[in-house]
């Protein structure tokens, strides 16, 4: 059976409220739709990414894939990495072909009549996940109450945003960070995020000072472009030092390893060219033995992310967890601080709500 067609759609939905990070801030997310289609199926697929995605998919992609065994995902992404040669595939390319990878894979599963982590090979039913949002525009209260809802469903890993202004207001972020911790207690495990906000020194100071407010993950404490200004920090930090959601192929992260760079490195399957190109970075990270984190996009991550040799958890990102049940009925909710694929489902598990996004619609 072979891959009929594409079809591609993009919807920008408003945020809850203002947001923000260390940074940039935003008000709005695009979501890049693909669906592919063979036997009477349709496979979903999704990136969160430009609408320009959307556009490459239809001119470059759709032409790469159509008309190649559904069973062979992994030619169908090999054709499209090729194709984007020359126009750059790091990036828009590396997302559009995202959405298309994810929504072969969720083809071939229904096809199957597998749910997707047992058409790849599950090694366990569940991946544990921690709540991450926390913006640097929320109110001191508002933070607690969002980090607080989420310990009280028994998720007890809490992320939130720091360095913000570009690292202009160090000692807010602390205390931000103790007014957590106070509330919090000692129990549930502190992570916070300065998307690259601080200089190397900056971060050693806030990390030492983080350390007090039992902070034990510090991601992206200064920018994964210089991976020796990270290297740095992750010598001398107390907590373990993350990064990698900026890796838009599984070789960024056999540099960002062998650079010695992490204690803990992140892939999201909406960048890293798909679940195809995702899975090849969690093989990266298990042969240099270090711990693996999703990033984002939990409804597409899920299923793939009990399939990988080590995971430590997922991030259950706000502003997608929303759009996850906003937008597709059978996303998936949180039991006792895991996801957990619905082995009953075919596929992903979940159907886009095509009306409810009409609204949203912007190609």
């Amino acid at each position: 059976m072979k891959v009929e067609r594409l079809e591609v759609s993009a919807y920008k939905i408003p945020t809850d409220r203002p947001e923000a990070d260390g940074t940039i801030n935003w008000d709005s997310t695009t979501m890049v739709v693909v669906e592919a289609f063979a036997g009477g199926c349709r496979g979903l697929g999704m990136s969160y990414a430009s609408k320009s995605a959307a556009v490459l998919v239809e001119e470059k992609l759709a032409d790469q894939v159509a008309g190649k065994p559904v069973d062979d995902v992994r030619a169908s992404w090999q054709a499209m990495v090729d194709s984007v040669r020359n126009i750059g595939r790091p990036g828009i390319a590396a997302t559009a072909i995202s959405a298309v990878d994810i929504a072969l894979w969720d083809l071939k599963a229904r096809l199957h009549d597998l749910p997707l982590f047992r058409l790849l090979g599950p090694r366990r039913d569940f991946v544990p996940i921690y709540g991450s949002g926390g913006f640097t525009t929320y109110s001191e209260q508002e933070l607690i109450d969002q980090l607080g809802a989420w310990v009280g469903q028994g998720i007890m890993r809490v992320k939130m945003k720091i360095g913000k202004g570009w690292g202009a207001c160090a000692s807010e972020d602390l205390a931000r960070m103790k007014a957590v911790r106070k509330e919090l207690g000692p129990g549930p495990e502190l992570f916070v995020d300065a998307n690259g906000a601080y200089t190397p020194k900056q971060a050693l100071k806030v990390a030492e000072q983080a350390a007090e407010s039992g902070v034990t993950y510090f991601e992206e404490p200064v920018s994964s472009d210089h991976l020796d200004q990270l290297a740095l920090i992750r010598r001398q930090a107390p907590m373990d030092i993350a990064a990698g959601e900026y890796g838009y192929d599984p070789w960024y992260y056999r540099d960002m390893l062998d650079a010695e760079a992490v204690d803990i490195v992140q892939a999201d399957v909406t960048r890293c060219l798909g679940i195809t190109g995702w899975l090849q970075a969690t093989d990266v990270a298990y042969s240099h033995a270090i711990p693996f984190s999703a990033h984002c996009a939990p409804s597409a991550t899920a299923h793939a992310a009990c399939a990988v040799p080590q995971i430590s958890h997922l991030e259950y990102f706000w502003d997608h967890v929303r759009i996850d049940h906003m937008l597709f009925d059978g996303a998936p909710s949180p039991i006792d601080g895991c996801l957990w694929p619905d082995p009953s489902r075919p596929g992903m598990g979940i159907e886009f709500k095509r009306a409810d996004a009409e609204q949203y619609r912007v190609y």
